[in-house]
């Protein structure tokens, strides 16, 4: 989350002499490379399950779904299935201090600094309200979620999920994912805290 693509424009402008350079017409026995396919990335990541990955709907539910349940092993493959194979994970959230501390992570981190405390703990987490905003292929969702170690308890934590999903013409992938959680002088919107009747968005 931290790379940046600053260096973008210093690259344009050295290639702009070049560029000017270049004859405007290819030599006769010159021949432009054939296009290239679209990496595959499906075959960087566990192959998911088909209703997990068909809509907006199910890719959220199979998210909140993979990471809970009680103490023991999470179907990390079935986590790992969600993501593009590049995406990242991000937590910003403010100290007692009043310091703000951002914790960006793989999704390889998550599985591994995740799955210690899960091995160990009950957790299981569900969404409150979510908000849908589509563009073309691109998706964003604003989920805030509830946590808590057992049903009927009251959740230890609440927050907010900013989730990028990016649609491929076949299937969903998790792009980002980054939040925060509620605390005192940072409390859930009126809108994100009480589940709707009939529904979540």
């Amino acid at each position: 989350m931290r790379r940046t693509l600053l260096a973008l424009p210093a690259i344009l402008a050295l290639s702009l002499p070049i560029a000017a350079q270049t004859p405007e017409k290819p030599a006769a026995n010159q021949h432009q490379a054939p296009p290239q396919a679209a990496p595959d990335l499906s075959a960087k990541v566990p192959p998911p399950g088909p209703e997990d990955v068909k809509s907006i709907d199910s890719i959220m539910a199979a998210l909140y779904g993979v990471i809970s349940g009680p103490a023991g092993e999470r179907d990390w493959n079935r986590f790992r299935s969600l993501f593009l194979p590049q995406a990242h994970l991000t937590s910003a959230a403010k100290g007692g201090d009043g310091v703000v501390r951002i914790h960006p992570m793989s999704v390889e981190d998550y599985v591994r600094l995740a799955g210690d405390y899960f091995a160990q703990h009950s957790f299981f987490e569900s969404p409150i309200v979510s908000r849908v905003q589509s563009f073309g292929n691109v998706s964003q969702v604003f989920s805030s979620y509830e946590s808590w170690h057992a049903a009927g308890e009251t959740p230890f934590a609440r927050g907010i999920n900013s989730i990028q999903l990016l649609y491929d013409g076949n299937r969903w992938w998790i792009v980002s994912i980054l939040w925060d959680e509620e605390r005192a002088g940072n409390p859930l919107p009126k809108e994100f805290a009480v589940k709707e009747p009939g529904g979540q968005k």
